[in-house]
């Protein structure tokens, strides 16, 4: 029971702290640059010409792994009942597999995204 309970927590501290440490890394280098007489633009990063919206990549390569995880459990279930191999080899080898396909077709994807703005 107390196991149970250690891993939310233990989870929520670790997405704390990153963030923690990531806003105030980031306060204090704004600030020391801001001392140093830096200008205020450079904290304004602008999309660089042909770059795909961050969420559009975002969606598509998180669309596309899903259905190669959905494709691959179907591809393991027929793998099991029809090939006769162990499920425990023929679902995870073909989850990681199909989500590895799925990524790198979002890859591709993305490069022509990107290419076509």
């Amino acid at each position: 029971m107390a196991a149970a309970i250690l891993i939310p927590i233990s989870f929520f501290l670790f997405v704390f702290a990153t963030l923690y440490l990531f806003f105030t890394t980031r306060n204090k280098e704004r600030m020391a640059l801001i001392e140093k007489g830096a200008e205020a633009s450079i904290f304004v990063q602008g999309r660089p010409s042909g770059a795909a919206a961050i969420w559009k990549v975002f969606i598509l390569n998180l669309a596309l792994v899903l259905m190669a995880v959905g494709l691959a459990i179907f591809i393991g279930s027929f793998m099991e009942y029809n090939l006769g191999v162990d499920g425990d080899v023929a679902y995870p080898g073909s989850i990681f597999l199909m989500a590895g396909i799925g990524l790198l077709v979002g890859f591709f994807l993305t490069k022509k995204m990107e290419n076509k703005d």
